[in-house]
């Protein structure tokens, strides 16, 4: 990998006292991007001028050090940002989203972490996500969630669960290569059933274009992986590693970002305050927050050797 491919978007201190992320600093291979006082404005949901602020720093960056190959964002919380950084990536693309959660729904405020994928799919060189690994209950009556249905059936967005029953919806639903709807039931392809490695195979053969971007969040890992402000799924890391390498031997990976870490949350907008009480599990993850810093350091270390090999 060459020098200065990696940034560190500082926004939670979540990031470089991790040992893969602080070797990285000190030999050069990364540089970091202090964002910590922009952080707590970000988190969860962004106002419009608070977004300003964040293309502006990325912007500035960029111009000084040149666009990197990677991008680490810190906690879940945060993963609205890959919207920003997909939209100063060329195309045109396709974005392969590892998640436990569709991030598909229409939020208010729009720059939300739950609704990024929309700020994607509104882009004019993004022509597909492929979201991969969701076993949440975000997939359950999607239509009363503000779920993007019709990105879903019209194939914009596919989504391939990696363990989840069917889910109710009131809405009708085209099928689509990862479901199928029937009788008011959508009936999810489960990835854990499948022979992956045949199905990564059909999936690259099928993408609208060659150039892709890679957008992992960590929480599609179950808790003994890594540790996250989220409730997490089930997709082995061995196998987000090895849809990494086949994706990056048949396709040109053009930038990746990497979210998912731990960070305690100390919100003072009431209404931050009361989305991460309904939405958030509210207790430390297993072996509190150094616990967690030393499993996700494992994982980070893994996922980033992964990714740098296509840089």
């Amino acid at each position: 990998m060459s020098r200065q491919r990696l940034r560190v978007l500082d926004l939670d201190a979540s990031l470089p006292d991790q040992e893969p992320v602080r070797e990285r600093l000190a030999d050069g291979r990364a540089r970091r991007l202090d964002l910590s006082g922009l952080g707590p404005a970000l988190r969860l949901w962004s106002s419009a001028r608070d977004w300003q602020r964040l293309e502006m720093a990325l912007a500035e960056d960029e111009a000084a050090s040149g666009a990197p190959f990677l991008t680490m964002i810190g906690s879940g919380d945060y993963h609205h940002v890959s919207a920003a950084l997909i939209a100063r990536a060329p195309g045109p693309l396709t974005v392969i989203h590892f998640d436990n959660h569709p991030d598909w729904c229409r939020c208010f405020p729009a720059r939300h972490c739950g609704g990024w994928v929309n700020m994607a799919l509104a882009q004019d060189h993004v022509r597909r996500v492929v979201t991969l690994g969701p076993c949440a209950d975000d997939l359950n009556r999607p239509d009363r969630k503000g779920a993007n249905l019709t990105a879903l059936s019209n194939a914009r967005l596919q989504v391939f669960a990696w363990n989840r029953p069917p889910t109710l919806t009131r809405r009708e639903v085209a099928d689509g290569e990862g479901h199928h709807c029937r009788n008011g039931l959508i009936l999810w392809r489960n990835l854990a059933e499948e022979n992956f490695r045949a199905f990564m195979t059909r999936l690259i053969e099928t993408l609208p274009t060659r150039q892709i971007w890679i957008t992992v969040d960590k929480d599609v890992l179950a808790a003994d992986e890594a540790a996250t402000n989220w409730d997490q799924g089930e997709m082995p890391l061995g196998r987000v590693v090895e849809a990494i390498r086949l994706l990056g031997e048949r396709c040109e990976i053009v930038g990746a970002d990497l979210c998912g870490d731990y960070a305690p949350a100390r919100h003072r907008h009431p209404m931050k305050l009361a989305e991460a009480w309904m939405d958030q599990p509210r207790k430390e993850p297993s072996g509190g927050a150094e616990g967690a810093r030393r499993r996700n350091a494992r994982t980070n270390a893994v996922l980033l050797d992964a990714l740098e090999a296509f840089a």
